[in-house]
């Protein structure tokens, strides 16, 4: 049996803000604020993760433990942090972007699914699933040159790359030699993997909160009507993105190391294709080398899926208009 509209609104408006009910300057100038502390304390994943992604064969460093005990051994703590200042630059612009888009689509999917008269989970999953990738589709402009530049240093002086002085030095290279083209390289991976990726960790976050609010009571035919607590909203919204991490990062781990490689390459002149990237990962370590670093990516996309939810639906009860 499907649950009445009535009933979704009663259950679900209770733990939901919707785009027309938030201020939307305050939201995005505490929001920039909200996301940058965020992206402070998990960044030193992402540089562990991309540093097993590109490792040669002839690197010892082949798990996560080893890349940062070699990192605060040769450049100490500030090594974890390498390419930070560049993807901050570019991180509050293309997150308002995704922000914006995934707000605003996921209204009109929900009005599209609306008469197909599917389950509540189902169709939670169907809105958010589109809503994540456009979002993403929107904010690779702003993603991807970011990408590029901030895993070239990442990785500099690592496993033979080049080493440079800083993200403007990265770039002024990456153009001089390739033009601005150079700062899209993978762009089309980058799509294949953030956009299906998007997709699968909002369409899981959004229809296990559905699947978890109706394990608890709530929703469906239940009488319950009392709104619940926020702690318990807190929780809930908690164990989406873990369950929403988890699901992505085992579906798009392949593309993202393949999309990793290609972008960390040096400025030699024959530069590998993808099929060349992929024939070298099968020689090296058969299929489980598309699988490098799924450790870190798995538990960076579940911690910052958690904690990105958890500050985001915060920041939507922070920014939100009184009726």
């Amino acid at each position: 049996m499907n649950t009445p509209p009535s009933s979704r609104v009663a259950s679900f408006g209770q733990t939901e803000i919707n785009w027309d009910k938030l201020d939307k300057r305050r939201f995005y100038v505490v929001g920039a604020g909200l996301f940058t502390g965020v992206t402070v304390a998990l960044y030193p994943v992402s540089v562990v993760k991309t540093r097993l992604q590109v490792a040669s064969k002839e690197i010892a460093e082949r798990s996560a433990f080893s890349v940062v005990k070699g990192i605060l051994k040769n450049d100490g703590v500030p090594g974890l942090y390498r390419g930070f200042g560049t993807v901050i630059t570019g991180a509050v612009p293309a997150r308002i972007i995704f922000l914006t888009a995934l707000e605003t689509t996921k209204i009109s999917a929900f009005k599209l699914v609306a008469p197909l008269e599917l389950s509540e989970p189902t169709q939670a999953a169907i809105a958010n699933g589109i809503a994540g990738m456009t979002a993403s589709l929107f904010s690779q402009a702003v993603f991807v040159p970011i990408d590029v530049v901030s895993q070239k240093l990442m990785v500099q002086g690592y496993s033979g790359h080049a080493t440079y002085t800083g993200g403007i030095d990265v770039a002024t290279k990456i153009i001089k030699s390739y033009g601005v083209r150079g700062l899209y390289r993978g762009f089309g991976l980058s799509v294949m993997t953030y956009s299906p990726s998007s997709a699968a960790w909002w369409a899981s976050y959004g229809s296990s909160q559905r699947v978890i609010w109706r394990f608890l009571g709530y929703g469906g035919d239940s009488d319950v009507t009392a709104a619940p607590s926020k702690s318990k909203i807190v929780l809930v919204q908690a164990a989406g993105g873990i369950i929403a991490g988890a699901t992505a990062s085992s579906i798009t781990t392949p593309l993202d190391t393949i999309k990793t490689r290609l972008q960390v390459m040096g400025h030699q002149e024959n530069r590998p294709s993808a099929k060349q990237v992929v024939k070298k990962l099968l020689a090296e370590d058969g299929w489980k080398g598309f699988y490098r670093g799924l450790g870190p990516r798995f538990f960076s996309m579940s911690a910052w899926g958690t904690s990105m939810i958890l500050t985001y639906e915060y920041l939507k009860r922070l920014c939100a208009i009184e009726d």
